[in-house]
C-alpha cells in the first residue's frame, strides 16, 4: 500500500474517535480485557493495510466488527487444538460483591461455551443492538439463520447457567436481560 498523508491521518482520527467503543466490542467478543485490546490492534493492522480500499469510511465500524470477529475466530481455532478436557470446571471467582456485577462476570464467562457464530450473533444482536438485517449483514448470513443460530444460542446459555448455578434467582434473569429474538427482530 502507498500511504498518502491524508489517509493517514484520516485513520489515525477514525482509531482516535472510535477506540472506546471498538474496544467494547472487542472485550464482549473475548472477555479477558488484555485480550481484547489484542483483538483490536491486529483487527486495526489489518483494516489499516486495506484503509485505501474502503470507499464509504461511514462503513469501517462494520468492516472492523468483521475483521475482529474473523480474527477472534482465527484465534479460537487455532487454540480448540491446543486445549485438554478435563472432567470439572475451575470455579469462577468474582471480586466485586454487587449481584449484578456477579452475574455479569458468570454470564461472560458462560458466553465461552459458545461456538463462535453464536457468541458473534449474541454480541451484535443484544451489546450492539443491532437489527436482525444489520447482524446478518455484518455477519454474511441470512436473517433467518441469524434468528435460529440467536435461539439456540440463547437456549444453550440459560441451561448453561441453569447448570452452573442452579439455585440462583437471578440466574434466568440475566440471560433474560437479552430479549427473545421474536421481540426484538427489526
Amino acid at each position: 500500500m502507498r500511504e498518502r498523508p491524508g489517509e493517514v491521518l484520516e485513520f489515525e482520527e477514525y482509531v482516535r474517535t472510535r477506540h472506546d467503543a471498538l474496544l467494547r466490542s472487542a472485550r464482549r467478543l473475548v472477555g479477558d480485557p488484555l485480550e481484547a485490546q489484542d483483538l483490536l490492534q491486529t483487527a486495526l493492522l489489518r483494516m489499516y493495510g486495506r484503509w485505501d480500499l474502503i470507499a464509504d469510511k461511514q462503513l469501517a465500524d462494520g468492516y472492523l466488527r468483521r475483521v475482529m470477529i474473523n480474527t477472534r475466530t482465527e484465534w479460537w481455532r487455532a487454540r480448540k487444538l491446543q486445549e485438554l478436557p478435563t472432567s470439572q470446571l475451575p470455579d469462577a471467582s468474582v471480586e466485586d460483591s454487587a449481584e449484578q456485577h456477579a452475574d455479569r462476570g458468570l454470564l461472560m464467562d458462560i458466553m465461552r461455551v459458545l461456538a463462535p457464530q453464536q457468541r458473534s450473533v449474541v454480541v451484535l444482536r443484544y451489546w450492539e443492538q443491532m437489527s436482525t438485517d444489520e447482524t446478518a449483514a455484518a455477519l454474511g448470513m441470512a436473517p433467518g439463520t441469524v434468528k435460529s443460530t440467536l435461539h439456540r444460542a440463547l437456549t444453550r446459555l440459560r441451561q448453561e447457567w441453569q447448570r452452573r448455578d442452579p439455585d440462583s434467582a437471578s440466574a434466568s434473569a440475566a440471560v433474560r436481560g437479552c430479549p427473545p429474538a421474536s421481540r426484538r427482530a427489526r
